[in-house]
């Protein structure tokens, strides 16, 4: 059996390849989640194909659909069709009215007899139906509402049809009349944190005969239609390439991180804040550049402006990186935006702009839009196996609490990362100093030491290992013999 598709990015590959011909479909929601602008697409998507469509509604006027569809910059074709079903005036007139029959009786026999000749008249390959509530209104018994929706089911099927019913939630929501007869559910979201917009996503509960995506996928409602983002699942996304060392640009970290850092793999800079963590990492982009490849940078907490700026300091030019396209730089507002649109955003870098190194800056910001941290784990384990199995080198920032002693993370990733590279402060001759360590790499051998870095005009300098003192990961470094190791603040 062929498949149509529904016209709404995202939906098809959750579906695995769309909605099959000829079945009903119940797309159920509160009010408010997206139903009709989804049922729209479906329908503007067949008529663009050249098939006859037909949106019957029962909840609103032709005037306010059309009304709607303009708010995305559509107009309805000539093959799109819409039955704008009323109750006939008879049965609105009191004088009218039935004493021994009830009302209902023929009010329902009335929309359906209405239905079948609108669908005689035009003959679609696709209907949808706006909404069941009316009609479970009418029919007043779950026996009778059962015994309607199969009539319509049988009849719809016999003349081929794609049907999708939309269902707005209002009544008894244990009813599960449709759920049994419909050949697919799917149940439409709205959640209101506490803070920023609503947010949006979507669930496949049924599909019969169908191996589809499981779990919920996020979406959003801009102009132009539904966008969903199908849950990331990085086992789909294996590749090939070649597992290598690629040194970077800066010699003393290189001994520190044992040659350098390897494709397919990630890293993350755990410290406190201030101590160049933001910073370390644009000299790995850099270098990236500087080898010929394409960079990512996805930045949660510091405004682009302010970081180009200091990245001028440091002898480096992000807007020209930009402008020659081998940069690609966005500014992410955790308030704003959903785990599973970070994880697109992050995939189109990827696989339609070649990024060979992304950086993640920083994963409290990305906690921020997640705020369910066993949640968040999972979602950051696929985003890195995906990054790592496209031969990405990954590099996230976390900022841990506190300035020295002992610290703490918002949340731990440190056994999803590759390698950890450790940042802290230590005091020593009346300055604050940075140390810089990597407690952690899976990929091959490291130094155990810990060096200096300092922060200047000439980037990042690294230092000789501190072999004189004691504490430092602390934050508290006692002087156990000579001050070996530490670096002229005039030369940084």
């Amino acid at each position: 059996m062929s498949n149509c598709d529904t016209g709404v990015a995202g939906l098809d590959e959750i579906l695995a390849g769309g909605l099959s011909r000829g079945r009903l479909f119940l797309l159920e929601g509160s009010p408010g989640t997206g139903k009709t602008t989804i049922a729209t697409q479906f329908l503007m998507k067949g008529a663009e194909a050249g098939e006859k469509v037909l949106y019957i509604t029962l909840s609103e006027t032709d005037e306010e659909l059309r009304s709607g569809a303009a708010s995305h910059g559509w107009s309805f074709p000539e093959q799109f069709d819409v039955f704008e079903l009323v109750p006939p005036e008879s049965l609105l007139d009191d004088d009218q009215q039935q004493s021994l029959l009830y009302s209902s009786d023929l009010e329902l026999g009335e929309t359906t007899k209405r239905i079948f000749e609108a669908f005689e008249r035009i003959k679609p390959s696709r209907v949808v139906l706006d909404s069941l509530s009316e009609i479970r209104l009418l029919a007043q018994s779950s026996l009778r509402y059962r015994r309607q929706i199969l009539a319509l089911k049988h009849y719809f099927s016999r003349h081929e049809a794609t049907v999708l019913m939309l269902d707005d939630l209002t009544a008894d929501v244990m009813d599960k009349t449709v759920h049994s007869v419909a050949h697919a559910v799917i149940r439409l979201e709205e959640l209101s944190p506490n803070y920023g917009p609503e947010r949006r996503r979507m669930r496949v509960l049924k599909y019969r005969g169908r191996q589809y995506r499981g779990g919920y996928h996020d979406f959003v409602i801009d102009t132009g239609g539904v966008r969903i983002f199908p849950r990331l699942v990085s086992a789909e996304h294996r590749t090939n390439f070649k597992r290598e060392t690629v040194a970077i640009d800066n010699a003393g970290l290189n001994a520190l991180i044992g040659g350098g850092f390897e494709r397919g793999a990630s890293t993350l800079i755990l410290g406190p804040a201030g101590t160049g963590k933001s910073l370390l990492t644009l000299s790995f982009v850099q270098s990236a550049i500087q080898r010929g490849e394409t960079a990512a940078m996805f930045i949660f907490d510091e405004e682009l402006g302010l970081l180009f700026e200091r990245a001028i300091g440091l002898g480096i030019d992000l807007q020209v990186m930009v402008d020659t396209g081998k940069l690609v730089i966005e500014q992410v507002d955790a308030a704003e935006l959903t785990p599973g649109e970070f994880s697109q955003r992050v995939r189109r870098c990827v696989e339609k702009q070649g990024a060979k190194t992304v950086v993640i800056d920083s994963l409290n910001g990305y906690q921020a839009a997640m705020p369910e941290e066993q949640a968040l784990i999972l979602h950051m384990h696929e985003l890195l196996q995906y990054l790592n199995r496209q031969g990405v080198m990954t590099f996230l920032t976390v900022a841990q609490h506190g300035l020295v002693g002992d610290m703490k993370s918002p949340v731990d990733v440190t056994y999803l990362a590759d390698t950890v590279i450790l940042l802290r402060y230590f005091e020593a001759l009346g300055r604050v100093r940075r140390a810089i360590s990597v407690v952690k790499k899976r990929t091959g051998a490291h130094e155990d030491t810990i060096r200096e870095f300092m922060i200047g005009k000439n980037g990042i300098t690294v230092g000789e290992p501190l072999d004189g003192f004691q504490g430092v990961l602390r934050g508290v470094p006692t002087l156990v013999g000579a001050n070996n190791g530490l670096l002229d603040p005039a030369r940084a």
